[in-house]
């Protein structure tokens, strides 16, 4: 099904759609097949205009068994399209999902619980083997094709281009010649299906949407910020160091970098998540672009390394593609709860920059800023992804090189054996950044390592009132990097909001989404999203002043609404839900309306305004 979804998402970039994907897939490698835990789906979000999310809702549903049905029916609208191979209802299948009768056979009674929706029964996998016969496949190998049979049928359904398709099957299976012509037939004939049946009435036609001019693909959230971090080191001229260890759902960012050695890229995969930063650090120190990727479990494993970092004062990107917890929790689904832990999560006063992209997209750019940051100012970075992100997919304009930002390493000069001995802890006045010392450059040799070091001559100093120093130094010098930082955008169209809505990393989608909702009901509310989130942008205090209420939405228990609270001593109210999905925007929706409400002293219809208008 992932392949299903995917090829429907890439036949609706080229033909110009904008869209957001929603991948959702098992934790275990081999999950129970036919089971509720079981069942991989793939949600995609396609049309004519700009679109925020992978959608609340879905119009559409193709259910492989009774498992896929079950699991998917509470999220359909009254009216929905269900297509249902009858082939796999059988009574093991229908025992293994929970059902106690077959839906399909009261299809039309009264009180059946597919009443509500448009219900098409086929046997996709009966058709499918039909059609491959030919081939001589054997009957499992054959079904296997129903997948592209579906895939055929919808893009009939929704007048989907199928060239595309036809050429990805026939360079994959390009050395299995049978396996290759028979998913081509199956897509072929699910095609044909759509067009000769009299089963479907109705005929999809999805335009276009327009984009600014440029050259756009379909990207994912970790090959984007996978092709951040080789622009960075483009952009900073330095070798780009990544020392990782597999895991869910990280790992793709170690296996796209891994195939860009001609950028001066290395990757080496350890054999932990200790050894893997390790490397990292070590690569920092010699001079190149270091990152280490991971998620929450692996942060844990890595904080001493960090706070290593942290006192050697070298760049190091920390990548973390956040998921469900706490432990092994959730590994395939999304959550945004690292927060604290990417703020807190060290021994003594070890402060780190936070960097958070909003879109998959973004996550390019928030890449090039996480490294900018690193470089610049000699420290550790965190940059919080997490899984929707790192999976979900959207239309990405392929930059300039121009468009890029410049990162200046800034390496420390050699010196002559009659200059003053070197101070590797003296600081450039405007970053408070120490000197970048590469070994083995002459007159630059100098003691590193986890202990104290002196206030500018960097050697161990157990000084109580140096170490205070040092402590503060350090802080001051990421709450520096606010001055590098641009004002942030507040979307307040009228000017007359009385309510902010104020979040972080993915929640970008459905917040637009649901403060759309809240403006199109003829409502004002104003919105502003963070990605800088250590130091916060300098300007924040003063918009959140601003408005009489503050909501934050988030997919945690309230850490960020817990950081403003504290620092700003705003009034800041959480929407709060830990669900491994993405926020529904039309949930959202309502939650800033109530406040809407609260703060205006009105009744909030969420009925958009035009429609409020007709029935006038």
């Amino acid at each position: 099904m992932q392949l299903t979804g995917d090829r429907f998402t890439q036949e609706s970039a080229v033909f110009g759609n904008d869209l957001v994907t929603l991948p959702n897939f098992p934790a275990e490698i081999r999950a129970p097949q036919g089971t509720i835990p079981g069942v991989s789906s793939f949600q995609v979000h396609f049309a004519d205009h700009d679109i925020l999310t992978a959608g609340d809702a879905p119009d559409v549903l193709v259910a492989m068994n009774p498992a896929a049905l079950k699991a998917n029916l509470g999220d359909l609208p009254k009216g929905a399209t269900i297509i249902v191979d009858t082939h796999d209802f059988s009574a093991r299948n229908l025992q293994k999902a929970g059902y106690e009768a077959n839906p399909l056979d009261s299809l039309g009674d009264a009180g059946s619980i597919l009443g509500e929706f448009a219900v098409h029964p086929i046997d996709l996998t009966g058709m499918t083997v039909e059609a491959v016969k030919e081939f001589g496949l054997s009957r499992k190998d054959a079904a296997r094709a129903k997948n592209m049979f579906a895939l055929g049928l919808l893009s009939w359904m929704y007048g989907r281009p199928t060239e595309p398709t036809e050429a990805f099957l026939s360079k994959r299976f390009a050395k299995v010649p049978d396996i290759r012509d028979a998913n081509i037939t199956a897509f072929k004939s699910g095609w044909n299906f759509g067009e000769t049946t009299e089963t479907f009435a109705v005929q999809y036609e999805v335009k276009p949407a327009p984009m600014a001019p440029g050259t756009y693909r379909n990207i994912t959230g970790n090959l984007a910020l996978a092709y951040g971090l080789v622009a960075a080191g483009v952009q900073s001229e330095l070798p780009v160091f990544l020392g990782s260890y597999p895991i869910t759902p990280a790992s793709d960012i170690l296996h796209e970098l891994s195939k860009h050695k001609a950028f001066g890229v290395t990757t080496f995969q350890a054999e932990d998540e200790i050894a893997g930063i390790g490397s990292a650090l070590g690569a920092a120190f010699a001079g190149q672009l270091a990152v280490t990727t991971t998620s929450g479990p692996g942060v844990a494993l890595k904080s001493e390394t960090i706070g290593l970092a942290v006192m050697t004062e070298l760049p190091l990107v920390i990548v973390n593609v956040q998921r469900g917890g706490p432990s092994t929790g959730l590994p395939t689904k999304t959550e945004q709860a690292d927060l604290l832990q990417a703020m807190f999560g060290r021994n003594g006063e070890a402060p780190v920059p936070v960097v958070a992209p909003q879109s998959p997209g973004d996550c390019f750019d928030a890449a090039l800023e996480a490294a900018r940051i690193a470089v610049t100012y000699r420290t550790p970075v965190f940059l919080l992804s997490d899984g929707y992100l790192a999976n979900g997919s959207e239309p990405w304009r392929i930059p300039e090189l121009s468009e890029l930002p410049v990162i200046e390493p800034g390496f420390a000069a050699p010196r002559e054996q009659d200059d003053a001995a070197f101070r590797p802890y003296d600081r450039d006045p405007e970053t408070l950044a120490r000197p970048w010392a590469i070994p083995g450059t002459p007159g630059l040799e100098h003691r590193i390592g986890g202990l104290e070091k002196g206030d500018g001559h960097g050697n161990i100093s157990y000084d109580p009132a140096n170490h205070d120093l040092m402590v503060r130094t350090r802080q001051a010098k990421i709450d520096r990097i606010a001055e590098s930082l641009p004002p942030l955008v507040v979307d307040d169209p009228s000017g007359e909001a009385k309510v902010l809505v104020i979040g972080w990393g993915s929640t970008y989608g459905p917040i637009g989404a649901g403060v759309r909702r809240v403006r199109k009901a003829g409502f004002n509310v104003a919105q502003v999203h963070l990605r800088h989130l250590n130091p916060f942008p300098k300007d924040l205090g003063e918009i959140l002043k601003g408005y009489d209420k503050v909501l934050v939405p988030e997919m945690n228990l309230g850490q960020l609404s817990m950081l403003l609270r504290a620092k700003y001593l705003v009034d800041a109210q959480g929407y709060n839900q830990v669900r491994g999905l993405p926020l529904k925007a039309a949930d959202l929706a309502q939650a800033i309306g109530e406040l809407v409400a609260q703060a205006e002293g009105v009744t909030v219809d969420l009925t958009p305004a035009t429609e409020k208008e007709s029935a006038r």
